[in-house]
């Protein structure tokens, strides 16, 4: 936004105290390599970059760079300094990643790393590398570095809609604002798919698949225009700020930008639809000014609406919407306006005022041309944007009171009169020739509180009392001194002239004042459509804000299917009369204002009108007030319309976030969906093939067979069938614990017995290890349902089974601690992966494992979470300090009053 407050001949503040930040910082220097796609050459570029620094004698170190087993970028490695990379261990294997400890020591004045977007292995000091970079920059260490244009935050969702594919590594685009060069490595389309194929980007066969997705030519074309247009919006913003730090007025012709006036003439609507095809011509942003100045108090309310009407037309069609406070020439601020933003374009329509109407108010079209300097200014003629007819009014106004009122005049005149007073009482002392200054004072009051037309009646009264009471003779009208008529004259000029300026102050103060007031409402109103996250909010933010600014009673309505229901009201009201309903009805189906002053269904009750943006009508508005007539003014009118339409954005707002919650939830569902089914088809089909094996071998063979072998083969059915049982009690209890269907019956249960059952149950699972029973003797009795915690600790205990190796110990471990027992399952497996401690308790969610451990469901652990928050406690899961494996901790709340302390 340019700053139009100051003075154009002056450098910017706000550019200058960039500046000196960017003089005396200490933070090193960022340079971003940013390209449309992997194999442009950012990384080439980058060391070639860097290869020059070198042989300038500048300290230059690699920090990391991947080459991607590029023969040509390997070669440029010779000659530098690397620092080698860090090993960080991770889920049995070995990352490399850059080694920041080691660079912040070594200090170099330069550093290269590459792929700024990477995401860090668990361990690292900082998630992402950009933060790496940061780290560096913050040290006084420049950086070289490179990004795809698909890594920029902001531009995240259209890549994906570009190209089909979501890219999880991202940096904010603060990043890329705080560099201090950005330079586009760019390549042809053609030349990069070149490059593919001749595997220079990808091995063969990846090669291929990607030709077939990402790498097609409308993708790379689409995301080589957002890489350059990114830039340009950079290097755009540092010519600005370069103007404005260095008072240079403009424009300077480095791209085009379009300027549009808008005034109350009829043609403006026409002159913003001029203005949108030239900016389309000439591929440029364009902007729509109003100035507010002195006259725009006197305006009609129609010429108001029609400036409000061509300002929303341009932000309708894509322009952007400026209003300023007007000066004494209205010219000085559009140009003032223009060079502060670089404008290059200036429309205009052609005046028809009449010549006599330029030479008492002047002509800003003459003064665009004269001042305008390097701008091009376009007066468009009446004939080519023929002025628009005002259409007739769906909905009646009520007319501003203009009843005259005679209370000002009485006391411009008693003023008047209290200045001749005190003149009189200082004449003595002052002299006559100091009288008039008094009358004057009395005229200047008079102007500055009530405006020109009392001060003009003071002026009068003043003339005739300076007369009548001090030019001899006095007390006559007559003036026999010719020099008198001239001191006069003279003192009639001056107060006329001093009191116009006066009233002119007030009418700017007044003007400003209520464009504060207006400000000031729509603010306030924005901050709590913010801060709403709810449709709820929304509904009752709009309502309340709407009653307390226009001061009528307010009613919300929103489709329910093919009907509008009422969803919120201020004061709350919730019932309409069939009138009201149709009339609200009509008004959604037709995006039309109805009822009340309306052309359409007037004998309702309230006035309806239609919210919308720019997917449609999203809500119908009803508005009620006591009297009969019209409810708004103009003034409210145009009010109204700037609060409806942030109603509606704000109600579209969360609309979308609902949308997008139900599209994840969609999402999820589905997920889980699959993973059902593959775990049924899976977990069923497994010992149900091992039983019918089984089975069919004891028909088959019974009398081939021994004793031992028809043992073994009856134990493998048992065996596979007390499998299949467990998992299809999780899918139960699961579907139980969706339902809400789990009511615990709690009743008093000895921890060390529970254990003990459990553990016989699990006594197979757990045949390969040692297991190690440590519990207090001295624990209470706890509250519990003895079905449900017996099968928690079965689940915990298989889950420890499943992921120690065999012949380590499952230790069962049971402690006090203060008002609640902690019972621990711990084993000697490798642990929990870091980033899934949480999440081994959801649905369906299995840690990643060697093949030698055996399948589940993953269900097991979610259902021993839900089992125990059912009865109170709280299960948690974490990883050993002691030792390699995992331990999950079954917190229960004992009793205000134990059992046993009941019974003793």
């Amino acid at each position: 936004m340019p700053e139009t407050g100051r003075d154009p001949n002056r450098p910017s503040p706000d550019a200058l105290l960039e500046a000196a930040r960017r003089e005396e910082r200490t933070r090193g220097r960022l340079k971003v390599f940013l390209g449309a796609a992997p194999g442009v050459g950012k990384t080439y570029e980058m060391l070639t970059i860097g290869r020059a620094r070198l042989k300038a004698g500048i300290d230059v170190v690699i920090g990391v760079v991947e080459t991607h087993g590029r023969a040509e970028t390997e070669a440029l490695l010779d000659g530098f300094e690397t620092i080698p990379r860090r090993s960080v261990p991770y889920h049995g294997t070995v990352l490399q990643e850059m080694d920041l400890d080691a660079l912040l020591a070594r200090r170099p004045a330069l550093a290269l790393v590459d792929e700024l977007a990477h995401t860090n292995a668990p361990g690292s000091r900082h998630p992402k590398r950009y933060q790496d970079v940061e780290e560096l920059l913050d040290a006084g260490i420049d950086v070289l570095t490179t990004l795809n244009i698909q890594h920029v935050e902001s531009l995240n969702d259209v890549v994906a809609s570009i190209t089909r594919i979501r890219v999880r590594e991202t940096v904010p685009d603060g990043v890329l604002d705080r560099a201090d060069d950005i330079e586009v490595v760019d390549l042809n389309p053609d030349d990069l798919i070149d490059r593919l194929k001749a595997g220079k980007v990808y091995v063969p066969t990846n090669a291929e698949r990607a030709l077939k997705h990402y790498f097609s030519r409308g993708n790379l074309t689409a995301l080589r225009e957002l890489a350059l247009r990114r830039t340009a919006d950079r290097v755009d913003d540092e010519l600005l700020s370069h103007m404005r730090a260095n008072a240079i007025a403009g424009p300077w012709a480095a791209g085009e930008r379009v300027l549009v006036c808008v005034s109350e003439d009829p043609r403006s609507s026409g002159l913003v639809r001029y203005t949108k095809r030239l900016a389309d011509r000439l591929h440029a942003p364009w902007t729509a000014l109003a100035v507010e100045g002195t006259r725009a108090a006197s305006l009609s309310e129609a010429e108001r609406d029609r400036i409000a009407e061509a300002l929303r037309l341009a932000d309708k069609l894509g322009g952007d919407a400026v209003t300023l406070p007007g000066g004494r020439r209205t010219a000085d601020d559009i140009l003032a306006y223009a060079r502060s933003a670089n404008v290059n374009h200036i429309v205009v329509g052609k005046s028809e005022r009449s010549r006599l109407f330029e030479l008492v108010n002047g002509s800003v079209v003459h003064d665009l041309v004269r001042d305008g300097g390097n701008i091009c200014v376009h007066v468009v003629p009446g004939e080519a944007v023929q002025p628009e007819k005002p259409a007739k009014r769906a909905v009646a106004t009520a007319a501003p009171r203009t009843a005259f009122d005679v209370r000002p005049y009485l006391v411009a005149l008693a003023s008047v009169g209290a200045g001749l007073g005190a003149a009189i009482v200082a004449q003595p002392y002052a002299g006559v020739e100091n009288a008039d200054l008094f009358l004057l004072t009395a005229v200047v009051g008079v102007a500055v509180r009530w405006g020109l037309g009392p001060a003009l009646a003071a002026v009068m009264a003043a003339s005739l009392a300076y007369n009548f009471f001090f030019l001899p003779p006095v007390y006559t009208l007559t003036i026999a001194d010719p020099t008198n008529v001239a001191a006069f004259l003279l003192f009639t000029l001056v107060a006329v002239l001093v009191s116009n300026l006066a009233a002119r102050a007030r009418l700017t103060a007044m003007v400003s004042q209520g464009r504060a007031r207006a400000t000031e409402r729509l603010f306030g109103f924005s901050r709590k459509l913010a801060a709403c996250g709810t449709l709820d909010d929304v509904l009752w933010a709009t309502s309340s804000q709407v009653a307390a600014i226009l001061k009528v009673r307010v009613v919300l309505l929103l489709p329910e299917g093919k009907a509008v229901t009422v969803r919120a009201g201020y004061p709350p009201e919730d019932m309409l009369d069939e009138a009201d309903v149709a009339a609200a009805q009509w008004a959604f189906d037709n995006d039309r204002p109805a009822g009340r002053g309306a052309d359409t269904l007037p004998g309702a009750k309230r006035l309806f009108l239609p919210m919308r943006t720019g997917r449609g009508t999203v809500g119908v508005i009803g508005l009620d007030a006591d009297g009969t007539g019209p409810i708004l003014t103009q003034e409210g009118r145009r009010m109204f319309d700037a609060l409806a339409d942030m109603g509606a954005l704000a109600i579209e707002r969360v609309r979308l976030v609902e949308d997008l919650d139900r599209a994840e939830r969609a999402a999820e569902t589905d997920r889980l969906r699959q993973a059902l089914l593959t775990s049924i088809s899976h977990d069923l089909r497994t010992p149900l093939a091992s039983v019918l094996g089984a089975a069919s071998t004891l028909r088959d063979l019974e009398t081939a067979l021994d004793a031992a072998a028809k043992a073994e083969l009856l134990g493998t059915i048992i065996e596979e069938s007390e499998r299949l049982n467990r998992f299809i009690v999780n899918l139960l209890d699961m579907t139980r614990l969706e339902a809400g269907a789990v009511a615990p019956n709690l009743a008093p249960q000895d921890v060390a017995e529970t254990v003990d059952t459990a553990l016989r149950r699990v006594e197979k699972v757990l045949g390969s290890h040692r297991t190690v029973v440590d519990i207090s003797p001295d624990l209470p009795t706890l509250s519990l349902d003895a079905v449900l915690f017996e099968q928690v600790l079965v689940n915990l205990l298989d889950n420890a089974a499943k992921y120690a190796p065999e012949g380590t110990t499952v230790t069962v471990r049971a402690r006090q601690d203060g008002r609640s027992v902690r019972i621990e399952i711990l084993d000697e497996g490798v642990g929990l992966p870091e980033g899934d401690v949480e999440r081994v308790f959801d649905k369906f969610y299995r840690v990643r494992k060697s093949d030698h451990v055996r399948a589940g469901t993953g269900l097991g652990l979610g259902i021993s979470r839900g089992f125990v928050e059912a009865m109170g406690g709280t299960v948690t899961a974490a990883n050993r300090r002691d030792r390699s494996g995992a331990v999950f901790t079954v917190t229960l709340p004992v009793p205000a009053r134990a059992p046993k302390d009941i019974a003793a």
